[in-house]
């Protein structure tokens, strides 16, 4: 294995830039060693997380191990070296012996009910009562985290149809507090408003897209430590659903257009309330994978600092997921840059090297 000298500066958190560090035997040091080294000029940060990931998922459903293999690589090679897999149809317990591909965090399969979510994306309940003991199994086949599908059109309205909740209450409580005592973390699918209390009261962990929270919601999401993935890759989407449902449900296409027309608006409210806002791109299904740089420049434009940016899609997501942080002796999962990404995103999307498991993989 080749000895990496990071030429630096090297980023490991908000206020520690180092200005230089080595790959030694796979593991990061800050000691000069002695012998031949690789220089590696630029700008170093921890590795990228997308938390909002579906590997094994296209628009179909489940993909070939192959297909999956190459989402994993793609998103690699964008600097994404820790995915949190939010519900996937296929079962990747298999990228863990994978030492090329990113560090993968699977949530299991996503758990919605009969026609209340896209066809072969997830685990179908046939009874609301089952989300419980449904929760407690993806639970224990997960890797820490299950996902709940919490609302979807309910297409059986007709033309008043508009987006609703799956699970009642009381339910979703008790599925939650399964989870909990199985020690793992929900997330949750939610886009209307409609949803969001249920959510709440039952203490789930973190939202994905969120686009529902009112001001009263956001100020107790941040109050409770919930996080959220605002996702503006697929929000931007709204307006090209909205346009698939115009003349048939008009009351749902009104609201996704409402919802996209304030997406950048709601990202600014929820980083002022102080929301722990987590990075990810809902790769799979209708978005590519390698898109992180995108869904960063998203939320630069929505009003968040790039630095902020930056820390939500690298070391304090590492440590909200429980992945080590940079420091002496750590296996070194490392993306580099030509400029500061701190300063500018944009850089993102070049990335100059990229070291995976202490060994540059591009």
């Amino acid at each position: 294995m080749e000895t990496l000298h990071l030429a630096g500066p090297v980023r490991l958190g908000d206020d520690d830039v180092r200005a230089e560090a080595w790959v030694v035997d796979g593991r990061l040091t800050f000691e000069q060693p002695s012998g031949d080294v690789t220089r590696v000029e630029g700008w170093a940060v921890p590795g990228l997380v997308d938390v909002h990931c579906h590997v094994g998922l296209d628009s179909a459903g489940a993909t070939s191990r192959e297909v999956a293999r190459a989402q994993a690589l793609a998103d690699r090679d964008a600097g994404v070296l820790l995915v949190r897999d939010a519900g996937s149809p296929l079962d990747t317990t298999w990228v863990h012996d994978e030492p090329d591909l990113p560090r993968l965090v699977r949530c299991g399969s996503h758990l919605a009910l009969p026609k209340r979510y896209l066809r072969d994306y997830g685990r179908e309940l046939a009874e609301v009562a089952e989300l419980p003991d449904a929760v407690a199994q993806e639970a224990a086949r997960g890797d820490g985290w299950v996902k709940i599908v919490a609302d979807w059109i309910e297409r059986s309205e007709g033309a008043s149809a508009d987006l609703r909740p799956l699970w009642p209450g009381d339910v979703l409580a008790t599925a939650v507090a399964r989870a909990h005592d199985a020690g793992a973390r929900v997330t949750a699918h939610t886009f209307s408003e409609e949803a969001l209390p249920g959510l709440l009261a039952a203490d789930v962990d973190c939202l994905e897209h969120g686009t529902g929270l009112t001001p009263s919601m956001i100020d107790e999401v941040a109050a409770r430590g919930i996080a959220v993935t605002p996702t503006l890759l697929q929000v931007e989407r709204f307006e090209a659903i909205a346009q698939q449902a115009d003349g048939r449900y008009p009351v749902y296409a009104a609201h996704m257009r409402r919802m996209h027309a304030r997406r950048h608006a709601h990202v600014r409210d929820l980083f002022e309330a102080g929301v722990r806002l987590l990075v990810g791109t809902d790769a799979g299904g209708t978005i590519g994978h390698g898109q992180i740089a995108a869904e960063c420049a998203e939320l630069v434009a929505a009003g968040v600092p790039p630095l902020e940016v930056l820390a939500a899609a690298s070391w304090r997501t590492r440590d909200y997921l429980g992945a080590p942080l940079l420091d002496e002796g750590v296996e070194a999962d490392v993306v580099v840059y030509p400029a500061d990404p701190a300063a500018d995103v944009a850089v993102l999307a070049a990335p100059s090297a990229v070291v995976l498991r202490g060994r540059r993989v591009r």
